[in-house]
C-alpha cells in the first residue's frame, strides 16, 4: 500500500494467489485514490527535489518500484535520462512499463528482490546512479539488513547523488509495538472507507511485516557510511511517515 504493490501471501491464506493479488490491488487503489498515506503531498515534494537538485541529466534507480504510478508523475518535466525499476512482482512491473512509457528516457525493469539486487549491482563499479528511490519498502528489513543495504546504496551513488527514502519512521523514544498501535489508531480514524476485511488486511500486514526505525537510527547509519547530510523534507500529520534525503556529498 504505497507506490509499490505488496504481495504478502502467507502459507495459511485460504485463497489463491491471483485472488489475493486482486484483493490487494483493490485495497491499494482505494488507499491511493483517497490519499490516505499522503502520496500526493510526498510525490509533489519529490518532483520539486528532482527538478531543483538535478539541473543536468540524471539517472535513477527505483527499488521496490511497484507500478511506478506516482513516480512516473513525479519524473515528468525533470532531466531524467535513465530509469531502472526493480520489483519482485512481475505483474506490477508490466503496469510500471505502461506508466513509464510517458517518459522520454531509457527505461529498464528487473523482476527481483530489491535488497538482493542492490548487493549485486554494487559489485559492478560501473553501476552508478544520481538518484536512488525506495518508497515504503525499507521498513520490511531488519536493522542489520538495513545497515548493509544502505552501505551498498552509498557505493551506487554518484558524488552528487541522493538516496531518497519515503517510509514509515518511529518517534525517537517509541518502541515498535507502540508505533504500530499508534499507526493503526490513525488508520481507524482517517481511513474511513475501508471495509472490515480491508482493515484486517492492513492490520495483518503492518503487525507482521513492518519494522520501522527512528530518524536518529537512520542518521547514525548515514554518518557511518559517509553521507554528508540527512535531511527530512516531509513528515505527515501523525508523525508516522517521512521523506528523508541522504546526500552522498
Amino acid at each position: 500500500m504505497s507506490d509499490t504493490i505488496k504481495l504478502d501471501i502467507n502459507e495459511d491464506q485460504s485463497f489463491a494467489p491471483e485472488q489475493f493479488f486482486n484483493q490487494q490491488w483493490k485495497l491499494y487503489q482505494k488507499v491511493l485514490n483517497n490519499n490516505y498515506m499522503g502520496h500526493q503531498e510526498i510525490y509533489n515534494i519529490l518532483h520539486e527535489l528532482l527538478v531543483n537538485h538535478f539541473p543536468k541529466p540524471f539517472k535513477m534507480l527505483d527499488l521496490g518500484c511497484g507500478d511506478a504510478s506516482f513516480t512516473s508523475q513525479a519524473l515528468l518535466n525533470t532531466n531524467i535520462v535513465s530509469y531502472l525499476g526493480i520489483d519482485l512482482s512481475v505483474t506490477a512491473l508490466e503496469i510500471a512499463k505502461q506508466n513509464m512509457a510517458i517518459m522520454d528516457c531509457e527505461t529498464n525493469f528487473i523482476p527481483a528482490d530489491f535488497s538482493e539486487s542492490v548487493s549485486e549491482l554494487a559489485q559492478n563499479q560501473q553501476n552508478k546512479f544520481d538518484a536512488i528511490l525506495i518508497s515504503f519498502a525499507l521498513h520490511h528489513l531488519q536493522l542489520e539488513q538495513k545497515d548493509s543495504f544502505i552501505a551498498n546504496l552509498k557505493n551506487l551513488l554518484t558524488s552528487n547523488g541522493i538516496f531518497i527514502l519515503i517510509d514509515i519512521v518511529r518517534q525517537e523514544t517509541e518502541e515498535r509495538e507502540s508505533y504500530i498501535n499508534r499507526y493503526l489508531e490513525g488508520v481507524q480514524e482517517y481511513w474511513s472507507l475501508l471495509s472490515p476485511e480491508e482493515y484486517w488486511m492492513v492490520e495483518n500486514h503492518i503487525s507482521s511485516s513492518d519494522f520501522p526505525e527512528t530518524q536518529q537510527t537512520l542518521q547514525q547509519i548515514s554518518d557511518k557510511y559517509g553521507f554528508s547530510k540527512l535531511e527530512c523534507l516531509y513528515s505527515d500529520r501523525t508523525d508516522t511517515t517521512k521523506l528523508l534525503c541522504f546526500y552522498s556529498a
